[in-house]
């Protein structure tokens, strides 16, 4: 059974998330303060922390970055809940190495959604092996990178998987979209920093760079046989339905579904979040360019789909 960390100064606080967290097959552990906690995680690591910001003693960005610096806390999944819910600091609690952050009051199917969420990437890397490790380590260092796609892939990964749920797709295929979500953009890795944050247009010479990162992606993945199902997302994310995408101009249903699905999410997780060369857009902006998209950038069925289902997509924090 997976182990869920609490840690507030508020007794009022952690009950009541204990309380919500009581519709999870999960156990939880509760902590007092940030020196408590550590303590706890160093004794008997847990799965997931939920961690509160303000706090006597320790305030949680420390404890956030003590717990990213143990040798077993650098993929120990972290989401910071805080009253404090300016942009100001969901950036501190991202650079001191959170993975998601909510704001106060927590609701309780959004905080549900989450620590599913954040409990299935958990779940994902303890079943990596050694060599997977490598891989999915490069794709967060791809984030790493830059501070305007924190968390994009593990939205993508979830919201893909998703709507394989719905679609009624087998266990197998829930699991590839997740995992080609989380890595798609992995070869990215190989493209210039210069490139990747350019508030503006790419010119002539720089496209063809930036439209490499999917043969690189696949050259990196590819020698791995348990992630070869994974090779269709990387390489074909960015075909279009009309066939006028890259790399290989494959149009409708030539291109592989899981590609289809990841390609409408991986958009609609940009378009509602910045980006170096434009400020983010209302989800019903979002929507607007993705339906006039349809049937010739992107895969109808997937719009629709992702438009009925917009309200557990953003429980999970895309939108």
């Amino acid at each position: 059974m997976p182990v869920v960390l609490v840690v507030d100064d508020g007794a009022a606080n952690r009950e009541v998330i204990r309380l919500f967290l009581s519709t999870i097959d999960c156990e939880v552990r509760l902590a007092e303060d940030g020196p408590t906690a550590l303590d706890m995680i160093e004794t008997a690591p847990p799965d997931l922390v939920l961690l509160d910001v303000r706090m006597p003693r320790m305030d949680g960005y420390e404890v956030c970055r003590r717990i990213k610096a143990m040798p077993r806390g650098r993929l120990l999944p972290v989401v910071m809940i805080t009253g404090l819910s300016q942009t100001t600091h969901r950036v501190m609690a991202l650079e001191a190495g959170a993975d998601d952050f909510m704001a106060k009051p927590v609701e309780g199917a959004e905080l549900i959604a989450r620590v599913r969420s954040a409990l299935r990437l958990k779940e994902l890397y303890n079943t990596l092996d050694s060599a997977e490790h490598v891989i999915f380590s490069l794709a967060t260092a791809v984030e790493a990178k830059d501070s305007f796609t924190e968390q994009h892939t593990q939205r993508v990964g979830e919201s893909a998987r998703l709507l394989g749920e719905r679609l009624g797709l087998s266990e197998e295929t829930l699991d590839v979209l997740y995992r080609g979500g989380i890595i798609h953009d992995i070869g990215k890795i190989g493209v210039s920093d210069s490139i990747l944050h350019k508030p503006g247009p790419l010119d002539s010479v720089e496209m063809p760079q930036m439209q490499a990162h999917v043969a690189i992606g696949e050259s990196i993945v590819k020698p791995l046989h348990s992630t070869s199902g994974l090779l269709p997302i990387i390489r074909h994310h960015h075909e279009r339905f009309d066939g006028h995408g890259y790399p290989d101009g494959l149009r409708a249903r030539e291109i592989p579904r899981a590609a289809r699905i990841v390609s409408v999410c991986d958009a609609f997780d940009a378009l509602v979040n910045d980006r170096p060369y434009r400020m983010r857009r209302s989800t019903e902006e979002a929507l607007a360019v993705l339906r006039a998209g349809s049937g010739t950038q992107w895969d109808p069925e997937t719009v629709d789909l992702l438009a009925s289902e917009l309200p557990a997509i953003q429980h999970l924090g895309a939108a």
